[in-house]
């Protein structure tokens, strides 16, 4: 059997270099290009180990391990024990998701029943694998793809889960509980009272709420232009607010003044001291991981609640 050693020791030193690229990548390091393809360098000597007479250790675990410690150091340096260890658990998670994602692929697409044979088969001639070259060079790009989309995929949820609070709004002595998202971005004011506003969506929740809290979500442009008529206490509790959204303008909306606005953060029931609440059917969140759009200034407004929201 034909070996080419360049080209094995090339696709390792490649690999390397992309997993620890990705591992710098996810731990949120700056690192500089040549540090890891430096350390994709020691990583693929132990492919040249393998056809000296060191070969022995070369597959050895301990002899794996002191590689990708030196590999880890090179690439990402080191401050303090936990931030290396840190680089080298993240490390192999990597190497692992990304090598399991091929087998997985490859044995999903192609399952051998006779693969303890061709495992021994493979070992005994040295190089190579049931899983074919050029399986892995196109699988391992695609694998490294996905696995980064998904590891900020993760990213982005831990913020945002990071950042959503209980909301409690009492209106005409009910309460009505949701999952509220601290937006940033969210800078909406009544021009007049200069209550924060706050968004929040009742699209699957419509048979909870008056009758006439539910048509002015659903047509908030016919009451605000005089085509229906809502009951006088609503009248009284009505706001008509001007905001605009990137390509629109001069839009209006209608928000509603509650009885009460609660937000429980960290076990702790806290009373908005100001506030409106513009309510849609519209759903704000694809996957339903919040109901409303909490402006950032309630949270500045607020005081400790007296009792606590059963």
């Amino acid at each position: 059997m034909e070996v080419y050693l360049d080209i094995i020791w090339a696709l390792n030193f490649l690999f390397d270099s992309l997993l620890l690229y990705l591992t710098a990548i996810i731990l949120k390091r700056d690192v500089r290009l040549w540090r890891i393809f430096a350390g994709g360098l020691i990583g693929s000597v132990i492919i040249l180990l393998s056809i000296t007479p060191l070969h022995s250790y070369a597959g050895h675990p301990i002899t794996k391990l002191l590689f990708s410690i030196v590999m880890v150091l090179t690439s990402l340096g080191f401050k303090r024990i936990r931030f290396f260890l840190k680089g080298l658990m993240t490390f192999y998670l990597v190497t692992f998701l990304i090598g399991g994602s091929i087998i997985g692929v490859h044995y999903f697409l192609k399952f051998d029943f006779k693969l303890s044979s061709s495992v021994l088969i493979a070992s005994v001639k040295g190089f190579g694998d049931p899983i074919s070259w050029l399986f892995v060079l196109i699988g391992f790009p695609i694998a490294w793809h996905l696995s980064k989309r998904n590891m900020e995929a993760i990213e982005i949820t831990k913020i945002q889960y990071d950042s959503l609070i209980k909301v409690i709004i009492q209106i005409n002595d009910v309460s009505y509980s949701f999952k509220g998202l601290i937006d940033s971005g969210n800078q909406l004011y009544d021009p007049i009272s200069k209550m924060p506003v706050m968004f929040v969506s009742i699209r699957e929740r419509v048979t909870d709420f008056p009758e006439d809290l539910v048509e002015m979500a659903k047509n908030p442009e016919k009451i605000i232009l005089g085509a229906e008529e809502v009951a006088p206490d609503w009248e009284n509790r009505m706001r008509i607010i001007p905001y605009s959204v990137l390509g629109q303008e001069h839009q209006l909306i209608i928000a509603i003044k509650p009885d009460k606005i609660l937000i429980e953060k960290e076990d702790e029931l806290y009373h908005v001291e100001s506030g409106l609440v513009s309510f849609s059917i519209q759903q704000l969140s694809p996957d339903d991981a919040f109901q409303c759009i909490v402006h950032p200034k309630m949270l500045t407004s607020t005081r400790r609640a007296e009792v606590k929201h059963a």
